[in-house]
């Protein structure tokens, strides 16, 4: 491996304000704002728009779609399921 040529990795503190949700782990982002973690260390923190903590597929707020409707509407529109088997045409 060369050396400079690769960025240092170090620990980082990602935060999701939204959500005030921050983790620590270790990365080669940088940012001029650092925080105090738990543990007394000081470590730079970058802002996220979005994490697990706010993004509604994690938090269990996402829309389910109720693919049900689609699936009669291509029957209606292209014959479905009755007289055809599961093998196909023949």
């Amino acid at each position: 491996m060369q050396q400079d040529k690769h960025p240092e990795y170090q620990p980082v503190v990602f935060r999701d304000r939204g959500a005030g949700y921050a983790f620590l782990t270790r990365s080669t982002a940088t940012s001029d704002q650092t925080i105090a973690w738990d543990d007394g260390e000081t470590c730079p923190v970058v802002d996220v728009e979005i994490s697990a903590g706010s993004h509604p597929f994690y938090t269990g707020k996402a829309r389910t779609v109720d693919s049900e409707g689609r699936v009669a509407r291509f029957e209606r529109r292209y014959g479905g399921g009755e007289g055809q088997s599961a093998d196909g045409p023949g």
